[in-house]
């Protein structure tokens, strides 16, 4: 929900336009969509109105900012910017620029004027992105220089098959930046410093890990259905899982699509008729009969009970389904009334 500001940024942004020359204004008005309309106009589409290089257009762009920067309008705006700036603090004090514009932009327009506040407004410094952490605004160096440090030290912590909850990320972040002032962060403002993350990423059921952890990057029906059944903790009914699709992410899933894509990915094992389970959970698969075969190899002979035992703990079927299996001319019958397999 956005955070209001004590000011409108469109007033601003109009006064601030108001001091440049007819063309600059044209040109930044366009080129941060200060009229309305999300889009911003190209340099090659501003330089085609003006019969000009989009080199041409990027130079009177910069010289734009430059003479706004450099004006008394700006000198006027003084108490608008210190605002943003303490509003942009009490987020965090370095935040992406997607973070910032949702949190205190209402609405599309307003995001572009306040795109534009962030521009022209000294206080504001940008970083590039860069393989660790998206492109990022900050008001304060130390403090950027700080969560980045502690961000990339929290990398290092996280394995490729790492799945940690919320709580258990944000206590590491916490752990590496007591060192920063010693004052306690709320998790709010932790888990605003973990969008800036190029290595993490949040899954739709709030679990963080690398693109590289099971569950994490979620892309289809398979890995939402993955994400259900790993919820859910024991063997769902392919029906029950697109059930589950719907209802926790309002995803489309109908029931024979589910059923097929869960057939063709080996994280999901078919244990009984339309039932499936997670092979993580140590679930083998195979028809019956070769549940029986590795029940016996790893084993040794048992008794018909023995192995109805071991192989309901991986199928969910009848007893009497294993016991018609147990005819399977691969199984013998020992002299002690034991099954043991003949290759054994």
């Amino acid at each position: 929900m956005p955070t209001k500001l004590p000011f409108k940024p469109a007033s601003i942004t109009k006064r601030l336009v108001a001091v440049l020359p007819e063309r600059s204004r044209d040109v930044i008005t366009a080129r941060y969509a200060l009229e309305g309309g999300s889009r911003s106009e190209t340099l090659d589409s501003i330089g085609k109105r003006y019969g000009i290089t989009r080199e041409r257009v990027r130079q009177i762009e910069n010289h734009a900012i430059k003479l706004i920067q450099e004006s008394d309008a700006l000198v006027k705006e003084a108490g608008s910017f210190k605002a943003l700036e303490e509003a942009i603090r009490d987020l965090g004090g370095l935040l992406t620029e997607r973070l910032i514009l949702e949190t205190l932009a209402p609405d599309p327009e307003t995001k572009n004027h306040l795109y534009f506040l962030l521009v022209v407004g000294t206080t504001f410094k940008e970083a590039k992105e860069d393989k660790d952490l998206k492109a990022r605004w900050f008001v304060d160096h130390d403090v950027a220089k700080a969560v980045e440090s502690a961000l990339k030290e929290v990398h290092g912590k996280v394995r490729p098959s790492d799945v940690l909850s919320e709580t258990e990320l944000v206590d590491h972040v916490k752990s590496c930046i007591a060192k920063m002032d010693g004052k306690p962060k709320s998790t709010d403002t932790i888990l605003r410093w973990l969008e800036l993350s190029q290595c993490l990423v949040r899954n739709p059921l709030g679990e963080w890990g690398r693109v590289t952890a099971p569950g994490i990057r979620v892309k289809n029906i398979r890995d939402y259905a993955y994400l259900a059944m790993k919820r859910h903790g024991s063997p769902m009914h392919f029906r029950e899982v697109a059930k589950s699709i719907r209802e926790l992410f309002g995803k489309s899933a109908h029931e024979a699509t589910t059923h097929n894509e869960l057939i063709k990915d080996a994280r999901f094992v078919l244990v009984g008729r339309g039932i499936y389970a997670l092979s993580e959970w140590g679930y083998q698969p195979g028809p019956v009969a070769t549940i029986i075969e590795q029940v016996l190899k790893t084993g040794g002979p048992l008794t018909r009970d023995q192995i109805v035992k071991k192989v309901l703990e991986q199928r969910w079927v009848k007893q009497n389904t294993i016991i018609i299996n147990l005819q399977n001319p691969k199984f013998t019958k020992t002299k002690d009334g034991k099954y043991a397999f003949k290759n054994a």
